[in-house]
């Protein structure tokens, strides 16, 4: 016998496969939408309120409209209509002269209905009709259904009045009513109190917002500060819901484990450099007393690259973690380049753009600044730097005409006691340490340093921190 189930083979796979497709698209089209939608905490807060208040007010005014002002101008109308239907019955039933102002009379007085009776003639031609109105359409239905007589409409002549033309057997009977008799006038009154009754709960909304997500953006302030190597803003504690406050309180406590690990690092290193100082300092006193100068060139210059390189790596250790932040003056650094490329012969052109005076760590960026520089002069003989200055934003751009560095290579460069041989001249002063203290320099003032051709057919040395 056959098998009938289809559903491992027909079915499931289908319907997999339908949801699939509609989960990308779903994502597709949600990712249109997020790209318009705004992207800070405080915006995003303020369309979750207000979106569902929106949408509520929505719905309620269209049942509204919808139900309630239409139910009650149909009443309305059909009242009207009723009473004029009543008109016309007691017209067709005394039409005597004398009979019809009493009936008009009454009409006026009883029913609040301006009635005159004009002489046989064709009905005006159809007017306008508004663009939204549930009169017209009301009116007309009531009309035909109460009368069933040939009729004219004019409720867009006067806001505050209605006539109405009806076509009698020798007459025309035009009456003349109040709006309010067969329309739902205050219904705005409702609106208006939504409307108005919704701004004051937006208002206590904005402001209850704003005082819960005030913490988290200090709190951002203080951690993006802190990235950039800069002390915490003094207004900054912890407050607010319980979860900002813990985050406030665990961030304060990772910054001050993380400040108190580089101080006892930089003391640890500080100490195992003045003992290895004290032993090299024996070293050299040793091979001073030991003989003839000769016999110890070689021991010397062992020793002084291991002083070198000590100091080297106790600098990059270091990080210039602890100088306060404060103002740098560009002029007089690229200055002091300049005076550095003429004791050297180098070629150098400097073009600054924007503000000279810059808000960072002036000894560490110092450093940064020379530490590429020197490089360049190292392995080049034509320098050119472009600095801007713009946002808030410090760019620095060292271009340099020397060998350069393989594109497979760049990001070992800035490795510790890394140097590329292939690439540059050995030099034997060198301790593979100065991109990395520039880049750690850079990284620790929330920038970075990145690596790339130069035009000039070299390096280009790109340095890009908030300043």
């Amino acid at each position: 016998m056959a098998s009938t189930d289809t559903g491992g083979n027909g079915i499931g796979p289908a319907l997999r496969q339908a949801l699939t497709n509609t989960r990308k698209l779903w994502a597709k089209g949600w990712r249109a939408v997020a790209r318009f939608l705004p992207k800070g905490l405080y915006a995003r807060s303020l369309i979750i309120v207000i979106a569902p208040m929106i949408l509520l007010q929505s719905v309620v005014a269209f049942v509204f409209m919808e139900r309630h002002w239409q139910l009650v101008t149909q009443r309305l109308s059909t009242a009207v209509v009723r009473d004029i239907s009543a008109v016309i019955d007691l017209i067709d039933a005394f039409p005597t002269g004398e009979n019809r102002s009493n009936i008009l009379r009454i009409a006026q007085e009883r029913l609040e209905l301006k009635i005159d009776i004009l002489p046989a003639e064709p009905l005006p031609a159809p007017g306008p009709k508004p663009f939204f109105s549930i009169l017209d359409g009301i009116l007309s239905q009531e009309i035909t259904r109460q009368i069933n007589r040939p009729f004219w409409l004019d409720t867009v002549g006067n806001s505050n009045i209605l006539e109405i033309r009806i076509q009698l057997d020798d007459s025309v009977l035009r009456v003349f009513a109040r709006r309010n008799q067969a329309y739902a006038s205050n219904t705005h009154i409702f609106i208006v109190w939504m409307v108005g009754a919704s701004l004051v709960l937006l208002t206590i909304a904005i402001l209850f917002l704003r005082n819960q997500i005030r913490p988290i953006q200090q709190l951002a302030e203080a951690a993006e500060e802190f990235g950039k190597g800069r002390p915490p803003p003094e207004k900054f504690h912890p407050r607010g819901a319980t979860e900002v406050r813990r985050a406030g309180l665990a961030f304060i406590q990772m910054r001050e484990r993380i400040e108190r690990q580089i101080e006892q690092r930089t003391a640890m290193l500080t100490g195992v450099s003045h003992d290895l100082r004290t032993i090299l300092t024996r070293f050299k006193l040793q091979l001073a007393l030991a003989g003839p100068k000769s016999d110890t060139a070689a021991l010397d210059q062992d020793i002084n690259d291991m002083q070198s390189m000590l100091e080297g790596y106790l600098s990059f250790a270091r990080g210039e973690a602890s100088e306060d932040t404060g103002q740098l003056d560009l002029e007089l650094l690229f200055q002091r380049m300049r005076e550095e490329a003429e004791l050297r012969g180098k070629a150098l052109k400097i073009a600054l753009v924007g503000d000279p005076l810059v808000q960072v760590r002036p000894h560490a960026f110092n450093r940064l600044v020379m530490n590429l520089v020197a490089n360049a002069f190292r392995y080049a003989n034509s320098v050119a730097i472009t600095a801007t200055h713009r946002k808030g934003v410090l760019n620095i751009i060292v271009d340099d005409d020397g060998p350069g560095i393989p594109a497979d290579r760049r990001e070992d460069v800035f490795k510790p006691f890394v140097r590329l041989d292939e690439a540059r001249n050995q030099d034997t002063s060198g301790t593979g340490l100065g991109l990395s203290i520039a880049r750690d320099i850079a990284r620790s003032h929330g920038g970075d340093i990145t690596l790339d051709d130069s035009p000039l057919g070299g390096l280009r040395a790109v340095v890009r921190v908030p300043a």
